[in-house]
């Protein structure tokens, strides 16, 4: 039987935490990660009555996209949505976990499910995250490199974009002299050591420090590793928020603002003033994106589809690009099937329900 544990470290390795934003809240907001794990209830949200469904599907684990806890609680007496949610959660022991802005920056995440719903062709990631990036420097005796290299490898470094197994070696020579208490691989102790030694250099996403630490120094023969890791102000370009990329033909922009609502099954759309040429490239972000406009028109987007624009956001798009609001949740409807699928393909055999409570607030008359 998988604990709760174990499915968050599935949940972790795939949308590792290092993702999210640091406004928010996400991970494990409700139980204990040492309890078995009878089942996973997968939902966009985390109402009342997804806890109901939980209970009545034998599911102590509901896997979420938003948090329902997301500021701090002072009390919790059930006085609303929240608190009774967190209050009937804990009586009945379900725990939650949320995902949230893991997937919003993921590269296979919210916004690369959306991009590819609209049927945009080679899409990218519109506003990179920022930093993020480590690179790793060691000192590897000439015929240990390549097994050093695998393992390093392995734990993920030398990933950059759409290439595997990057890495930079420069061949030297390195001197040391153990003392009485040392155990050197190569010499004896107080005996001065010349090597043939090869200077290895990777670079690999911040969350994976640990894991490359770790297979750095199970792979080394030495019995001190030298080695250093340097913080690097490079972006990483693969994660982050938003896509932007094109549609295979271009469109009128009343034939677009169809297209949207037809791919996107939303109910009603909200745009601003066309700006009288055709739509090619497009910028999406799921959620609240006003803060995505910038990027989208210095990218020279024609649209950017997101949610919850504002009044006088619409006047932003100036008259260079069409500000498209097809709806929050119609903006990240597709993330529920997007957690399901990953987990049912890494735990075919472990009961996973996707849940068939409709969470959408926003109805329209």
């Amino acid at each position: 039987m998988a604990t709760i544990k174990n499915i968050i470290d599935i949940l972790d390795q795939w949308a590792p935490p290092a993702y999210a934003e640091d406004f928010d809240n996400v991970g494990l907001l409700i139980g204990e990660a040492k309890n078995e794990c009878s089942g996973i209830l997968v939902s966009l949200d985390c109402i009342e009555k997804v806890v109901d469904e939980a209970i009545e599907s034998k599911c102590n684990l509901i896997v979420c996209f938003h948090p329902i806890v997301f500021s701090g609680l002072k009390k919790i007496t059930g006085k609303d949505y929240v608190e009774r949610v967190v209050l009937k959660a804990i009586r009945k022991q379900i725990a939650i976990f949320a995902l949230h802005t893991r997937l919003d920056n993921h590269p296979e995440g919210v916004n690369k499910v959306l991009a590819d719903q609209l049927g945009l062709q080679e899409s990218k990631v519109l506003i990179p995250k920022p930093s993020g990036i480590k690179k790793l420097s060691t000192y590897v005796p000439k015929e240990n490199t390549e097994k050093v290299l695998e393992a390093l490898h392995q734990a993920g470094a030398g990933s950059i974009g759409n290439y595997l197994d990057c890495s930079f070696t420069l061949e030297g020579t390195g001197q040391f002299k153990g003392n009485e208490r040392s155990e050197p691989h190569l010499g004896k102790p107080l005996q001065k050591m010349q090597v043939n030694e090869v200077q290895i250099q990777v670079v690999f996403e911040s969350h994976l420090i640990h894991a490359v630490q770790n297979s750095l120094l199970k792979a080394h023969p030495y019995e001190n590793v030298a080695y250093e890791i340097f913080s690097l102000d490079n972006t990483l370009t693969s994660v982050g928020m938003g896509r932007i990329g094109t549609l295979e033909e271009s469109m009128q922009e009343a034939e677009f603002l169809t297209y949207v609502k037809n791919k996107l099954s939303t109910g009603a759309i909200r745009y601003s003033p066309f700006v009288g040429k055709k739509i090619k490239k497009v910028a999406v972000l799921g959620g609240s994106g006003s803060f995505a406009i910038p990027s989208a028109r210095q990218q020279n987007a024609d649209a950017l589809i997101t949610a919850d624009l504002k009044y006088h956001q619409f006047y932003q798009g100036e008259s260079d690009l069409i500000l498209i609001d097809v709806g929050h949740y119609e903006s990240e409807q597709f993330t529920k099937n997007l957690i399901f699928d990953y987990l049912t393909k890494k735990m075919p055999n472990f009961a996973i329900i996707l849940s068939s409570t409709k969470t959408n607030p926003v109805n329209y008359f």
